[in-house]
């Protein structure tokens, strides 16, 4: 954080920050960053590893329906062979983010009312509730009833997963060093894999257990991670920015020193905080911070940008990797290797999330996401002329073009993505911004989720590899609205981001931009 020269009341006890260096200064390197700040770096570590729940719960939901098993308690025979229909496998892929654009919604609001901590709290509590509710799915003897109770479960786990997720993005958007808020972010796809990496040995194992057990065993797997956010709700301080803006001056400082280590530091720090937001809140001429504020004056382009940031996952295609066994099942793979499949992309897609932590500290956003998804657009076009044909080379076609989207995506768009989607909005606005960015995330991946199997399931469209076809158009869709509508914020401080918006500077012409006013800077 840098002081102003805009003066605002400050607490009493608090030493006023003098002499600030100018906004222009060149920021610290990383390693710097990590040297000055290794107390906010250990707790969205610890924070981020909530994210697994995500993760985990991706995997389970898209690929227990891979199990022998599930399918015939929960299934029907097609020609001899047992699938799901596509109707409940849309019904169940659709659920999580259904229950997720519940969730986002209600975290923006539970976040600014109780706090941050409190929300990954809740959202624990709820998440346990949710795997009982999976865990008993098989009990009704109607089969209609059995698949309408794992919905049920579904639905409220979505709901405690962006709840999670929202908040974490929050937290981390608010504490981080701008230097750091690249490669700590990617922290989200990174540990997001990790969950799936995990979810797909768990599902993987249950393949040769006859009986119910198996899937019972995935679903109950899932009381461990959601105890994750709990424990690191306990021993989290709350965010100073949340506390500052409800007037809790004095805990936010104890807040602080918890995050910086040192008095000194965090005194100065909650000071220019408190001067940052009553500037902002000065400059919106409200106090108020509800949804609708998202979108008046200059808020309204940075809530779109939060919310296309958090498309751009969607449109590369992560609904259909996510479900990468079923449907190379789909397409004439076996289930034992198409799980192993779907592990060596996500071990892959591991190491590509890895190598992202130095591509956000090396290159621009805008460039990464452009990048990997120009090269996705030719990768599903290759994949759709391999689904023109038919044999065993189309299908392993079709799997390594899968893994390679994961590589590229985990190296550009899917991290930059989340980078993009927490630097845009204002302080002020940043628990309700974040709640409509997930919002767009579950809203996406909902019907997404509801059409793919329509699209590619051999009872519908029977595309199968050819949906290859149908992302590469999204794909294209992504690269023109990225050009136009995200701009470059590398390593911007929240105030250089403020003034950007404010002055309506051109989305291409943000990256060239350089202050000339100081201001608050946090």
């Amino acid at each position: 954080m840098v002081s102003t020269e805009r003066k605002g009341p400050v607490e009493e006890g608090t030493e006023q920050p003098s002499s600030p260096p100018s906004p222009t200064h060149s920021p610290p390197s990383v390693t710097v960053a990590v040297k000055q700040s290794p107390r906010v770096l250990c707790y969205c570590v610890a924070l981020a590893s909530g994210i697994l729940l995500f993760g985990y719960d991706l995997v389970i939901v898209g690929n227990v329906s891979s199990l022998p098993e599930f399918q015939r308690d929960f299934g029907r025979r097609l020609h001899g062979k047992l699938i799901i229909p596509s109707l409940w496998l849309s019904l169940w892929d659709v659920a999580s983010p259904v229950g997720g654009i519940l969730g986002s919604l209600s975290a923006g609001l539970i976040q600014d009312r109780v706090g941050r901590r409190v929300c990954l709290g809740v959202a624990s509590v709820v998440s346990a509730g949710a795997v009982a509710i999976a865990y008993v799915s098989n009990r009704p003897g109607d089969i209609d009833a059995r698949r309408a109770v794992f919905f049920m479960g579904k639905l409220v786990q979505g709901f405690a997963v962006h709840v999670v997720t929202c908040t974490t993005q929050t937290y981390m958007s608010e504490v981080l060093p701008a230097v750091l808020r690249g490669p700590v972010l990617a922290f989200f796809p990174l540990f997001t894999l990790l969950g799936q990496l995990v979810g797909s040995v768990v599902v993987y194992e249950a393949l040769d257990v006859r009986g119910s057990r198996g899937y019972l065993d995935c679903f109950a797997s899932q009381w461990a991670f959601s105890v994750v956010p709990l424990v690191v709700a306990v021993g989290l301080p709350e965010s100073p920015t949340y506390l500052v803006r409800r007037g809790r001056v004095g805990e936010a400082r104890r807040a602080q020193r918890r995050l910086e280590g040192t008095d000194g530091v965090a005194d100065k720090k909650v000071g220019e905080l408190r001067l940052f937001l009553e500037t902002e809140d000065r400059e919106a001429r409200s106090d108020a911070a509800g949804y609708r504020e998202c979108f008046r004056g200059v808020d309204r382009r940075r809530t779109g940008v939060v919310m296309f940031a958090n498309l751009v996952p969607s449109l590369f295609g992560l609904p259909l990797l996510s479900k990468c066994s079923y449907f190379l099942q789909m397409v004439g793979m076996r289930p034992h290797r198409s799980f192993v499949f779907l592990q060596v992309g996500i071990a892959m897609g591991l190491v590509a999330n890895i190598v992202s932590m130095w591509t956000l500290t090396a290159f621009g956003r805008v460039p990464l996401i452009l990048g990997s998804l120009g090269v996705s657009t030719l990768a599903w076009v290759g994949m759709g002329v391999a689904g023109c044909f038919q044999g065993n080379a189309s299908m392993w076609y079709t799997g390594i073009t899968m893994i390679a989207i994961i590589v590229v995506c985990g190296i550009g768009a899917w991290p930059a993505s989340y980078a993009v989607g927490a630097e845009a909005s204002s302080l002020r606005l940043r628990a309700k911004t974040q709640g409509l960015g997930w919002f767009v995330t579950g809203l996406s991946s909902a019907v997404f989720n509801l059409i793919l199997p329509y699209i590619f399931n051999p009872d519908e469209g029977d595309l199968r590899a050819k949906t290859g076809f149908v992302f590469a158009g999204f794909c294209i869709i992504a690269l023109v609205a990225t050009w136009f509508i995200v701009p470059e914020m590398k390593d911007r401080t929240p105030a250089e981001i403020d003034d950007m918006f404010e002055a309506a500077i051109p989305t291409r012409r943000f990256r060239n931009w350089s202050p000339r006013n100081e201001r608050p800077v946090v």
